[in-house]
């Protein structure tokens, strides 16, 4: 099957639709450094991407191109995360009056490209309450792709005609509609070892008549506090003596009691902690000319002060966070045993968002960890896509199935 990827980044969705089986048609970014990161990988023939077809230019250029054209009804998925920043929760809060906001385009390839599919990654600012009416309009037009926006026709207005339209009963003659699913996930559900929230929408071309829902998590918090206070198997696994254990958080100490009093059996896996991520790298290298590990530099400047504290190193990751002047949270450090912090490195973070240990992320490490701060984990990825892959064959295998029956009446 074949797969756009639009606002690509630096790979992480794009890798994961490819895990999934999807065979990359074209790859449209446009910033220098993640398209850099891309070009290396492929120069060094990194597997997943050692063949995309990369387009370095904005996607409002590319859908006007002939490489867009070309695959008009021949892509079954187009996969993208259009920028955040107009919803970020440390942005300007502009959405629509925001010119980075991407998501009328997005509409505009998906009403041109006609895809069987289409996954669309954004921050969890998107559902806010701020942002309701707006939301509601991205979803509509995902829904509805050719009931375009009229020239003369304020974003308000054609949130009214979509509403309208959709609440008389006749859009099923606008034609070309999907059938969508917005879901706000944490990636740490899914053995992604960060806490990050971010919202999936996912969409079904409506004659293909699929029912989809996003998968059950497969990670949960309950089971790492079982595992760590309980049961005691993470301390053994990792080797941690009982000396060297920090202390249980107060804010864990009562479900953790609970849990107890209940006899509770986790049901899910542990979520995937920063040591669990990190445990096979060595100290970072901080002679400067990067010997052992890919990426995985030292990178001085680390300093606690309130509200600026860093992560845990037996607790996923807070999320890791792309600010052009450092993150207000602490978000991009690590937490020692012995309290001290120091920055994650590029590798670590890349084990963080899932990025596979051979991938090079070019550029100095804030532009690296820019990059890794916007990227999707592969994981994750590669998790919702199979299960749209899997839906798409079914679908291609049921139509196949109805068209030989009819040959054979015939």
């Amino acid at each position: 099957m074949k797969s756009i990827e639009l606002f690509a980044g630096a790979g992480g969705l794009g890798m994961g639709v490819a895990l999934a089986g999807f065979r990359s048609v074209g790859v449209v970014e446009w910033d220098k450094w993640a398209c850099d990161t891309i070009r290396i990988n492929k120069e060094r023939g990194f597997p997943l991407v050692a063949d995309w077809p990369l387009f370095s230019a904005d996607v409002r250029d590319w859908i006007n191109s002939e490489d867009c054209a070309a695959w008009q009804d021949k892509v079954d998925l187009v996969a993208g995360g259009p920028p955040c920043q107009p919803f970020s929760m440390g942005g300007k809060h502009g959405a629509f009056n925001d010119s980075r906001d991407m998501f009328p385009t997005t509409v505009d390839v998906i009403r041109k490209l006609r895809p069987r599919a289409f996954i669309i990654e954004n921050v969890k600012g998107l559902t806010r309450s701020a942002f309701a009416n707006y939301y509601q309009y991205i979803l509509l037009q995902l829904e509805f792709p050719e009931v375009s926006r009229k020239l003369d026709e304020t974003w308000i207005k054609h949130l009214s005609r979509l509403q309208m339209e959709k609440t008389s009963g006749r859009m099923h003659s606008v034609g070309l509609t999907y059938h969508l699913l917005p879901t706000l996930v944490n990636a740490a559900d899914y053995g992604i070892p960060q806490r990050r929230e971010r919202v999936f929408i996912v969409g079904f071309r409506s004659d293909l008549g699929i029912q989809w829902h996003f998968p059950n998590k497969t990670h949960s918090l309950e089971a790492l506090l079982h595992d760590q206070w309980i049961s005691g198997e993470y301390w053994e696994r990792h080797g941690v003596a009982k000396s060297k254990r920090p202390a249980l958080l107060d804010m864990h100490r009562q479900r953790v009691q609970g849990l107890s009093a209940q006899f509770y059996k986790p049901v899910h896996h542990p979520w995937r902690t920063v040591r669990d991520a990190t445990k096979s790298l060595p100290p970072p290298d901080r002679s400067g000319r990067e010997r052992q590990i890919l990426n995985h530099r030292y990178q001085a400047g680390a300093r606690i002060y309130p509200g600026h504290t860093g992560s845990p190193l037996d607790l996923p990751a807070k999320t890791l966070k792309a600010g052009d002047h450092g993150v207000p949270g602490g978000e991009n450090m690590m937490v020692a045993e012995s309290g001290a912090v120091r920055y994650f490195t590029i590798r670590e973070s890349a084990r963080l968002q899932t990025f596979p240990d051979g991938y090079e992320l070019h550029g100095s490490w804030s532009e690296a960890m820019r990059q890794l701060g916007n990227a999707v984990p592969v994981s994750l990825a590669h998790f919702v896509a199979a299960t749209v892959a899997a839906k798409l064959i079914h679908g291609q295998e049921k139509q196949l199935k109805a068209s030989a029956r009819q040959e054979s009446v015939a």
